[in-house]
């Protein structure tokens, strides 16, 4: 086989792989698709019969879109927020059919129509599939509109597709929250994974390019975190309301106690990855058991993925994360700079949220990463040496306890009236704050010092005991 044809073998297994790819990849598309599509015909269908059949309206066809738009706007969205949509859509359709009814349908009224409904949309806090949807409906009512119709009934219309579309949403054939819960936390968790993965592929090859690389892609996983933490606080509040659901509880608190630890897991270990590249630039050492331990951190968040997946308890996933912090203890030993000392830091506090989202305890979390680190149980210096123990001169001693004690002791003396005789030196004596001095003093400074007028010097905290000199 020659050259060229080896090549085209090769492009051409290339491409044979990059279709099968595609074709799972379609299909997990369309499994992911087929229960709302199921939810979306039926709640349609049900729309138009209430609408037609049971309320008599001829042509209702505003009721069967507002509860697509609404099925298909909800999924992961809070109980309240849902309410909003279909109220923010009916309000739009509603504005829109009777502007159109009283100035007369055209180019400009069009756009009129469209400009108000986006703003009723912006104000009730639509999001961007909001706005798109209340500005298609928009379109729809400004080019459909019949001089037989009555004002506002198309605005019942809604609102009854959107009844519908709740009822079908949270009673009827509710989607399973987990799913929808899992579904945001994988890619969250891969990216993540992959990501530190990245780092330790960087810190082993001292590559500074490949860290940057990951920290753009840990970077890129906010927004996966953001729509993970969102679905886990939707789905913990729309199961209330779907008792087909309620087994799936158990499962689902995990991922719901878990997602805000996990975010600051993230944030973590960008500080991580940034820290290394400061190390890499400084040509710091940087030991063999780090990128260990960030490639242990990988495996931990995809071990965490694999057993929340299955709803089991995440037990290797601990193991794995306390491995991590072990391992990034020895650097300690091998030797670190200044930013590999923080790179171990950060990994510390990452393994503490990793075990905090895994369901350990606050307070045992940071006590199993200092057991795995080896920091169990030794002693911790005092923060405050007493000055006494080590005199900055060695060759001073340090005072006697008995000088210490004269020192603290107060002295008993009245702090006004007359000294009881001459000072023996310099400032040894106690100054008078009013009165004059009974003798004269033995060495400089150790008389009062002059006051012209003495009810002008505040008095002392003890100036109400009487006065030794008072009423001589």
């Amino acid at each position: 086989m020659t050259s060229d044809q080896r090549g085209l073998a090769g492009v051409l297994a290339d491409l044979q792989g990059r279709s099968r790819s595609g074709a799972r990849a379609s299909w997990g598309r369309v499994r992911g698709g087929f229960g709302l599509a199921i939810q979306a015909g039926v709640a349609a269908g049900i729309a138009w019969y209430i609408a037609h059949d049971l309320i008599g309206r001829p042509s209702p066809f505003f009721a069967p879109i507002a509860a697509v738009i609404t099925l298909a706007s909800s999924i992961g969205q809070r109980a309240k927020r849902t309410v909003e949509l279909v109220v923010g859509v009916a309000i739009g359709i509603g504005l829109g059919d009777g502007i159109i009814l009283l100035i007369g349908s055209g180019p400009w009224q069009i756009g009129l129509v469209v400009v108000l409904a986006i703003l009723v949309a912006a104000a009730v806090g639509g999001g961007t599939p909001l706005v798109v949807q209340s500005a298609s409906s928009a379109v729809l009512v400004a080019t459909l509109t019949s001089s037989a119709n009555l004002p506002y009934t198309r605005f019942f219309d809604a609102l009854v597709g959107g009844a519908v579309g709740l009822a079908v949403m949270t009673l009827l054939l509710p989607l399973n929250p987990l799913t929808v819960v899992r579904r945001a936390a994988d890619p969250a968790l891969e990216e993540m994974a992959t990501g530190l993965r990245g780092v330790a592929r960087g810190m082993a090859a001292q590559d500074t390019d490949v860290v940057r690389e990951a920290l753009t892609q840990l970077r890129t996983a906010e927004g996966h975190f953001a729509a993970f933490a969102a679905a886990a606080a939707a789905a913990s509040e729309n199961i209330a309301f779907a008792p087909a659901r309620w087994r799936s509880r158990g499962a689902l608190a995990q991922y719901v106690e878990g997602a805000p630890h996990l975010t600051y897991a993230l944030r973590n270990v960008r500080v991580l990855a940034r820290r290394v590249i400061t190390a890499l630039d400084d040509d710091e050492p940087i030991p063999a058991c780090l990128p260990t331990s960030a490639e242990l951190l990988g495996d931990a968040i995809d071990l965490l993925r694999q057993e929340w997946s299955r709803g089991a308890e995440p037990e290797a996933t601990r193991a794995r994360a306390l491995r991590a912090a072990a391992e990034s203890g020895r650097a300690y030993k091998e030797g670190v700079g200044f930013s590999g000392g923080v790179v171990v830091a950060q990994v510390r506090t990452t393994v503490s949220d990793l075990l905090r989202a895994t369901g350990i305890d606050y307070a045992e979390a940071p006590r199993l990463v200092r057991r795995a680190v080896g920091w169990q149980g030794r002693t911790r210096s005092p923060r405050h040496k007493s000055r006494t123990a080590t005199p900055a001169d060695p060759g001073l001693t340090p005072p006697s306890p008995a000088t210490l004690s004269s020192l603290a002791e107060p002295s008993s003396e009245p702090l006004s009236g007359p000294s009881s005789g001459p000072s023996s030196g310099p400032s040894s004596g106690p100054s008078a704050v009013a009165g004059p001095s009974a003798g004269p003093s033995a060495g400089p400074s150790s008389g009062p010092l002059p006051v012209a007028d003495p009810s002008s010097v505040a008095e002392p905290p003890s100036a109400g005991r009487p006065s030794a000199g008072a009423g001589s």
